[in-house]
């Protein structure tokens, strides 16, 4: 599975609403797919506001939005911390009631380092620079654009920049101090280094800004949030099931819909991401999709919560489906 069985079940389910008449089934593949709704809090000074922008950025593309005012309608939470964890920390991260993703904001701080932090406060944590991923969000101005390229033509462009502001400020260089400012405001050291070398060797500005938001992580904190959402998106869709389950007592279309091989694979797709376990695979030995259904029906079985319950049935039905497709045949069986 791909981690997207949420997604694979909505366009399912909105191929069906495009074709079926009652409106009531297009509504409920759009509460099926709205984004997961991100709430961005940390201490005053770390960058909250900066990773809360670019995440609503670059955000939607995987399902994503930052809730603006009220935070109650969230369904996951990101705390911004800087490389230094203080106590309100760690209580504001064990007060969440929602899942949540520690993100420290500064991206060159990854690795052990992150790992370290993450153990600190009992958190999943993943580093991001909030600046790059702006900038690469958001785009080099011509003013920002020409500087990059002075200091890559400079002798001096490249050996200023020491580690601090104040070293590159203060450096004889053909682009003045207000716009190298400018430079340090929207991308940090990092980033400037970053823009000066790629300039150099004759990059674009759309080259600029992948590498920029390469560099900067926000794509890892994306996936991380997208793993941890996604009992809620298997949430959605059983609700949606549901709906629709209620809608199909008078229509035949929506039973059959719900009934056929690319609902219900869908489903098991959903149920397979909320479960964090890897799916079938849908080229493997048909006798695996049998094997599957049986461990995921036992599981279904077990000391596990309801709606693990329901992961279990949907992964153990899929599987099952697929094995009759692949025309699979019972064990002692010949072929």
């Amino acid at each position: 599975m791909t981690r997207q069985g949420h997604r694979i079940f909505v366009d399912e389910l909105r191929r069906f609403a495009a074709g079926h008449a009652d409106p009531r089934v297009t509504a409920v593949a759009e509460r099926c797919a709205a984004p997961l709704r991100v709430a961005v809090g940390g201490r005053r000074g770390v960058g909250r506001r900066t990773v809360a922008r670019a995440l609503d950025l670059a955000g939607p593309a995987h399902g994503i939005s930052v809730t603006a005012g009220a935070t109650g309608t969230a369904d996951l939470d990101v705390y911004v911390t800087a490389e230094v964890v203080k106590p309100e920390d760690t209580q504001a991260i064990a007060a969440a009631t929602r899942p949540v993703l520690a993100v420290l904001n500064k991206a060159d701080l990854a690795g052990s380092r992150c790992a370290e932090l993450s153990a600190l406060v009992a958190a999943p944590m993943e580093p991001m620079s909030g600046l790059l991923a702006v900038a690469a969000a958001d785009g080099l101005d011509g003013e920002l654009w020409a500087a990059l390229r002075a200091l890559a033509a400079d002798p001096g462009g490249a050996t200023c920049l020491d580690g601090s502001f104040a070293g590159f400020l203060a450096a004889d260089l053909t682009v003045p101090p207000a716009l190298r400012l400018r430079l340090l405001d929207t991308l940090d050291l990092l980033g400037t280094a970053l823009g000066i070398a790629a300039a150099r060797r004759g990059a674009t500005p759309a080259q600029v800004r992948a590498l920029l938001r390469r560099v900067s992580g926000v794509d890892a904190v994306l996936a991380r949030l997208s793993v941890l959402g996604a009992e809620v998106r298997y949430q959605r869709v059983l609700r949606a099931v549901a709906e629709l389950e209620a809608l199909a007592v008078g229509d035949e279309g929506i039973h059959r819909f719900l009934c056929c091989d690319d609902a219900v694979l869908a489903r098991m797709a959903a149920a397979v991401d909320a479960a964090a376990a890897a799916g079938p695979d849908p080229g493997a030995d048909p006798a695996a999709h049998l094997a599957h259904a049986v461990r995921w029906q036992r599981y279904g079985r077990g000391p596990v919560s309801a709606l693990h319950r329901e992961c279990g049935a949907d992964i153990a039905r899929g599987s099952l489906r697929l094995w009759s497709r692949a025309g699979g045949s019972l064990p002692g069986e010949s072929d």
